[in-house]
């Protein structure tokens, strides 16, 4: 764990395991609920020291920090991919991503932007002149989720340094190396010591200390919707953003070319063995191109190489956990006890299992009203664009959807009647670059994450008027 800047050991350690073999992938210092006070007195003086630091100074921390990114871009990858399971080849993308999302967090320090406000367009506000500024929310708690450990975390504190907020990073257990990396970086780029502050261990036992401390202002938190309406229950009178679930949909409309997008959907449901947020979990096909689609995503499931993360050659890496592997398993049984078929996959190995592709489900299926987080593309029939748009919304979530057709006035339809926090046209949800706003509706969350739109979540408006007589 880091506290005001400073690597602080102890005798109780988190190790993390490799979901591959479950070998030890490391180990670091548990942080323990007297921790969690002294990195928040450590933020007060942080955000003390802040104040007296400009823009600049904030934006040139942030740029040396995605060198240094860039410099132990392997470091962090193999980390990433030993702790979390992703392939090599996908946590060295994330790590690349998170290069880019520091230099962009650092370019929102110079965009602190206010404006005037026309007080004389009041009858009372006659020889008055206003303006507003942005001012740092304060001391932020950041709980950050295992998928992505380098690159969501980097989400959230980047935009709350950038702000002129120190940071209280609680990175997943399982993924705990990385965040206490992740913030030696933060250190070794020149940050203010007080602001930054990593505590790895239990989120249960350190998670109620930080979400109910009062001098906390703002918690961002990426994981499930059940811990996240936990947070929202208990954090009190401060601001939340919530990153939480999906079962993001696609839909191939009649006038789609299944050729020209099955690999790409393949990608959506098995890339990080479907443990993405924004994951493509149900697949609707128009009745007309339905089973010429199963079959080439048969084909693209039954190519893809299963196995260890570490190798090269390995396209889809293993389940967080066996416990979510079962889940997984018994919720595919489920649904074909209810009259589903299995395509292919589901053969498990360990933690990993092949890509699955499953028809014929029931929209009360587990495996199409809740959050999959595995290696599974339900695929189901429509007839026409009312049956799709309905099935696409009967979901409790709204994050991310994907919608395949060359019909312009078609496309806008979709956009406008489909409830997500994003409608991506001829591309799947899973696509996301980091600088745009990117969070859901209904239960998917609360707020917006990318740079721009975090700065604004983690900054008061401050209003200043001169009365000139």
């Amino acid at each position: 764990m880091i506290i005001a800047g400073k690597a602080i050991e102890s005798n109780d350690r988190v190790i993390t395991h490799n979901p591959y073999d479950n070998s030890v992938a490391g180990d670091v210092s548990r942080a323990s609920e007297a921790d969690v006070e002294k990195a928040v007195e450590a933020a007060r003086r942080g955000l003390e020291d802040l104040a007296h630091q400009t823009p600049y100074d904030r934006y040139s921390t942030l740029i040396k920090l995605s060198g240094i990114l860039s410099q132990r871009a392997e470091q962090f990858a193999k980390t990433i991919a030993s702790e979390m399971g992703k392939t090599l080849r996908e946590a060295r993308a994330e790590v690349a991503r998170a290069v880019q999302t520091a230099a962009w967090s650092a370019e929102e320090a110079k965009r602190l932007y206010g404006s005037t406000v026309p007080m004389d367009a009041a009858p009372t506000g006659t020889g008055k002149v206003g303006l507003y500024l942005r001012v740092p929310v304060g001391i932020v708690a950041a709980i950050s989720p295992f998928n992505f450990p380098l690159n969501l975390s980097l989400h959230k504190i980047g935009p709350a340094y950038a702000a002129g907020n120190p940071f209280i990073l609680k990175p997943a257990e399982s993924t705990s190396m990385t965040g206490e990396m992740l913030g030696q970086a933060f250190v070794d780029a020149g940050a203010v010591p007080g602001a930054v502050n990593v505590l790895t261990g239990s989120g249960s036992k350190l998670g109620l200390k930080l979400v109910t401390h009062p001098d906390v202002r703002l918690i961002t938190f990426t994981g499930s919707r059940d811990v996240g309406a936990w947070i929202t229950r208990n954090a009190g009178l401060k601001k939340v953003v919530m990153e939480l679930g999906s079962n993001s949909a696609v839909v191939l409309a009649q006038d789609a070319v299944p050729e020209d997008m099955v690999k790409r959907v393949a990608l959506g449901g098995y890339s990080q063995a479907g443990q993405v947020c924004i994951s493509v979990q149900r697949v609707y096909v128009h009745e007309k191109l339905f089973d010429h689609f199963v079959d080439l995503l048969e084909q693209q499931a039954r190519a893809l190489t299963a196995g260890n993360q570490l190798d090269d050659a390995t396209d889809v890496g293993p389940v967080v956990t066996h416990n979510d592997v079962l889940r997984i398993h018994s919720w595919i049984d489920e649904a074909v006890a209810h009259g589903a078929r299995l395509v292919c996959g589901g053969e498990i190995n360990g933690n990993v299992m092949t890509p699955v592709v499953l028809t014929g489900t029931r929209e009360t299926d587990k495996v199409v009203q809740d959050e999959l987080f595995g290696p599974v593309l339900v695929v189901n029939k429509f007839k026409d664009d009312d049956q799709a748009i309905a099935m696409v919304n009967n979901s409790r979530y709204g994050l991310q959807a994907g919608v395949y057709t060359h019909d312009l006035n078609r496309a806008w339809r979709y956009v406008r009647e489909i409830h997500a926090g994003g409608v991506l046209i001829n591309e799947i949800p899973n696509f996301r670059v980091d600088l745009m706003p990117y969070g859901g509706v209904k239960e998917s969350g609360i707020g917006r994450e990318g740079p721009r739109f975090a700065v604004e979540e983690m900054t008061e408006i401050k209003l200043v008027v001169f009365h000139l007589g």
